[in-house]
């Protein structure tokens, strides 16, 4: 509901809030170029009637006074028979320049207020203006949702470069967006009399006015006792007109001055719905503040990149949504189909099993597992469709699961089959499934299916569970589905570098660049960009499909699209099916390669230092942020390898980096030679370097295999343990980040 909340209102609203921040942007230059402009004597230094004094000595034909909330003094005037205006300086009362009011300011005020419609216009704009509050209140509530809670709004985030886009910025700009929406609601609800205008209350006339010689304006009591501060306008009496007065209007009140007593006739104090009323002004328009005003234009600009990254993130989503056809409600089905899936690769095998049930005339509810419902009336089997994220962790969609099913307090008669997705090169293979199914047991349900799994996204394996399903529910069911991966793009060899045979342990820096066929090339070209690359970067992942197999191997770019060349690191596996295509490849050879987003795995910003650790081909991404690193930041490279002379990955480029100071510090170090040692053991070694690193707020990305990464995570939990910290603490910081496989 609450993503619902955010969503709808800026994508219905988001033109024309597109249109009123930037017309906000640039009105909220003007209280900075009016203050910029103005000389402003401090309170207490200058009264109006010494003011006016001055401004008398150089303008005898003044007519009025008025003072901007910026501080600008404008004198009007008759001269000659000619009516006219100039911006005075306050300290001598001698003109600046003409006053001339912009044209432009006027007609991007009327579109901000009204887009120049009139009254339907104001209504419009006052609706959008509310739609920014909600979506200021949505969004905030979003961003503490996802970061686990309000203390927790200004850790780092993750996700797609639109993602992180949004997020920083509405993090950024959400207070000064939630100020000028509701304020500028309000301002639009007393156009149409919805609030109090705030009108000022007009003093009494003085119906008698004891006349006599005008006395000099520098002498009037009551302008001596006004502070230049709190002048708004001061309206003279016309000239020779006995019974004339000073009109004079403050911060605090307005009232008619006897231009020979210089006493006050009438006075009238604003009341506190005047001051209320002003103040919202205030806020919303920067005059007065002028440093607001520069910070509310800084948050409006936000608005256009953000109004263009949140429909993208929204269409993104829709897109990965599931598209049942004929889903049941909850308590009309009688089979239910719940899925865990963080990248949704999950839900197309339970789309196809749905749609293959629903043939089969069975009524089928199909959801994520954590809209699990406490009952479900008519439903004679349940399956479990979950993949595994991480180490073991329930994916996106799952979270909350475990939970419902544990405070289930009846064991409902409901046969369960649990299936789970994975890939068993990783230690905690469908570790999340099998804990699921675990719980199920514990708990006393039936089963419907022992406990199986799918090795890879294998259509093989997902046929044969299918055929088991089918004869336990006593229905005929061939179960068939494929997963699509993004655009395959077809890349050749241009450059290769062989190490590690001397030690068995056959490695590989490979460089791909877009075909040179014109044909081809003219395609990728309008496709990609002008090197016929898709867009990536450093620490992105590749997932190159091998010969004869729909089942992607993904590997950690060492380069970015704007380098020309598609980079990777590959190591021979016994059996591997890709890394024996990919170190057999000859230069000219090509693959058909897509690119998968990493945006967890990316160097912070600023000048915090960066600790990269690796081993073996884990440093591809790392130099990949060190050959980037033109800034200079501090970064200190912690790498292992097996032997300096067979396979020692980059070794000529890493050196050049530490002359130019793209590297700060280089610890290689290598497991078979006689004082062998691994990454592990110089983390240990360099313990008290690391703690002076982590004080400086240093941030560790990690990267190889997952031996290596868990030994690196035990010899640093000793490391910091004497500053009160673990590698927890640092992953909740988002300084500790890992890409391992």
């Amino acid at each position: 509901m609450l993503r619902q909340l955010h969503s709808l209102p800026g994508l219905i609203a988001a033109l024309f809030v597109i249109a009123l921040s930037i017309t906000g942007a640039i009105l909220s230059l003007n209280p900075v170029l009016d203050r910029v402009g103005a000389v402003v004597p401090a309170a207490g230094q200058m009264s109006v009637a010494e003011l006016a004094g001055k401004v008398a000595t150089h303008y005898p034909g003044a007519e009025q006074l008025e003072r901007t909330p910026s501080g600008t003094l404008i004198v009007y005037y008759s001269r000659d028979g000619q009516m006219g205006a100039d911006r005075v300086d306050p300290r001598t009362g001698e003109a600046i320049a003409a006053y001339e009011p912009s044209s432009f300011t006027r007609w991007v005020k009327n579109l901000h207020r009204s887009l120049l419609l009139d009254t339907p216009g104001r209504a419009v704009a006052g609706i959008t203006a509310l739609a920014m509050v909600v979506l200021a209140i949505s969004g905030a509530m979003l961003l503490a949702t996802r970061l686990g809670g309000w203390r927790q709004l200004l850790r780092p985030v993750r996700g797609t470069l639109s993602q992180r886009l949004h997020i920083e910025l509405g993090r950024a700009a959400v207070i000064g967006l939630f100020l000028s929406g509701l304020t500028g609601s309000y301002l639009s609800a007393t156009t149409f009399s919805l609030a109090p205008a705030g009108t000022a209350a007009e003093p009494d006339i003085p119906m008698e006015v004891n006349g006599g010689p005008p006395a000099p304006i520098d002498t009037l009591a009551a302008l001596k006792a006004t502070d230049l501060s709190d002048l708004r306008e001061l309206v003279y009496p016309y000239r020779d007109d006995p019974t004339g007065m000073y009109s004079l209007g403050t911060r605090q009140g307005a009232g008619y001055i006897d231009q020979a007593s210089g006493e006050w006739l009438s006075y009238q104090a604003h009341d506190s719905t005047h001051k209320l009323y002003e103040f919202i002004y205030m806020l919303h328009t920067g005059e007065g503040l002028w440093w607001l005003g520069m910070l509310l234009g800084l948050a409006a600009l936000t608005v256009p990149v953000m109004a263009i990254t949140g429909p993208i993130i929204w269409w993104k989503r829709q897109q990965s949504k599931p598209k049942l056809v004929a889903n049941s409600g909850p308590n009309a089905a009688d089979s239910v189909i719940l899925v865990g899936s963080e990248g949704n690769t999950t839900w197309g095998f339970a789309r196809n099993l749905h749609d293959n049930l629903v043939q089969a005339g069975h009524r089928v509810h199909t959801a994520p597992m954590n809209q699990m419902a406490s009952h479900y009336r008519d439903a004679k089997q349940l399956f479990i469709l979950t993949a595994t994220y991480g180490d073991g962790d329930a994916p996106a969609s799952a979270t909350r699961f475990l939970a419902r099913l544990q405070k289930l307090s009846k064991t409902p008669e409901l046969p369960v089959a649990v299936l789970g997705f994975g890939d068993r090169q990783f230690p905690h293979f469908c570790g999340f499934a099998k804990e699921v199914d675990a719980t199920f047991a514990a708990k006393g349900w039936p089963l419907l299916l022992p406990f199986d799994t799918i090795n890879r996204q294998s259509p093989q394996a997902f046929t044969r569970w299918g055929h088991a399903v089918g004869k336990a529910i006593n229905t005929e069911l061939t179960l068939a589905h494929t997963p699509k991966h993004p655009r395959a793009t077809i890349l050749e060899l241009a450059e290769r570098a062989d190490y590690g045979a001397e030690v068995q342990a056959r490695t590989a820096v490979l460089r791909f660049r877009a075909p040179e066929s014109s044909n081809q090339e003219g395609l990728l070209k309008g496709l990609f960009g002008r090197n016929g690359l898709p867009s990536f970067e450093a620490g992105d992942l590749v997932g190159i499909l091998p010969p004869d197999s729909h089942v992607p191997r993904f590997y950690s770019l060492a380069s970015t699209s704007k380098d020309s060349s598609l980079e990777i690191c590959v190591r021979q596996h016994p059996g591997g099916i890709c890394s024996n295509f990919l170190l057999a490849l000859p230069v000219g050879g090509s693959i058909n390669a897509f690119i998968h987003p990493n945006p967890n795995f990316r160097p912070a910003a600023g000048k915090a230092p960066i600790v990269l650790i690796g081993a073996g081909t884990g440093i591809g991404p790392l130099v990949g942020f060190i050959r980037h690193n033109r800034a200079h930041h501090p970064m200190h490279l912690y790498w292992g390898g097996r032997c300096p002379t067979s396979d020692f990955l980059y070794e000529s480029e890493l050196k050049v980096f530490l002359k130019d100071k793209r590297l700060t510090e280089l610890n290689a170090v290598f497991s078979r030679v006689s004082d062998g040692s691994y990454v592990q053991d110089k983390i240990s070694v360099d313990g008290a370097e690391l703690r002076k690193l982590i004080q400086r707020g240093a941030q560790f990305l990690v990267c190889g295999g997952r031996e290596m990464a868990a030994s690196v995570m035990a010899a640093l939990n000793e490391v910091i343990a004497p500053l009160g910290m673990d590698v927890a603490t640092l992953k909740a910081q988002g300084r500790y980040r890992e890409d391992v496989y």
